[in-house]
């Protein structure tokens, strides 16, 4: 017999690239939201604390990606520490150039962010391309086409071999 306690979905275990997938959308979700208030100037309450998602979470994955061979934990806190260090670097640059505003920083965050996103995975597809090659040299080629594999024989034994097939 099932009791109301037995439906509950604590239970229910969701594997980690699902849970992976749905924090991401959700961050990207907020994060975008919090840009898009700031960039309109529109005034929400909601603003100010999606903006700051958005100005920890852009750099943070864009770091995280570049440190992939951290386990899980060192790689988060490196990644949000190396989001405010970036965000500290691009506010201090806009001061010093007298460019700051709340409207200049958030798509320039975005920008260095999507920069180094971009430049690590085209690193990763070079650095996938480049062990590619080296196991494509360094592996023996073989083919199973006939015609290669006889390739090693005298032309006369590739005949007679032709004739005594045909004649069987």
């Amino acid at each position: 017999m099932q009791t109301n306690s037995d439906k509950s979905p604590a239970g229910v275990r969701f594997p980690p690239a699902l849970v992976g997938v749905a924090v991401g959308v959700g961050a990207v979700g907020i994060g975008g939201v919090g840009a898009t208030l700031t960039l309109a100037g529109i005034d929400s309450p909601l603003r100010a604390p999606f903006t700051l998602f958005f100005l920890i979470t852009a750099p943070a994955s864009a770091l995280g990606g570049a440190l992939r061979g951290l386990d899980r934990a060192a790689r988060a806190v490196l990644a949000g520490v190396g989001a405010l260090a970036l965000d500290l670097l691009v506010a201090q640059a806009m001061l010093t150039w007298h460019m700051w505003s709340v409207r200049g920083g958030v798509p320039a965050v975005g920008a260095v962010s999507l920069v180094l996103f971009l430049s690590v995975r085209l690193l990763s597809v070079r650095q996938a391309r480049a062990r590619r090659r080296r196991h494509a040299r360094s592996s023996p080629r073989t083919t199973s086409s006939p015609r290669t594999a006889n390739s090693h024989r005298t032309p006369h034994t590739r005949s007679s071999l032709r004739t005594t097939s045909s004649q069987g």
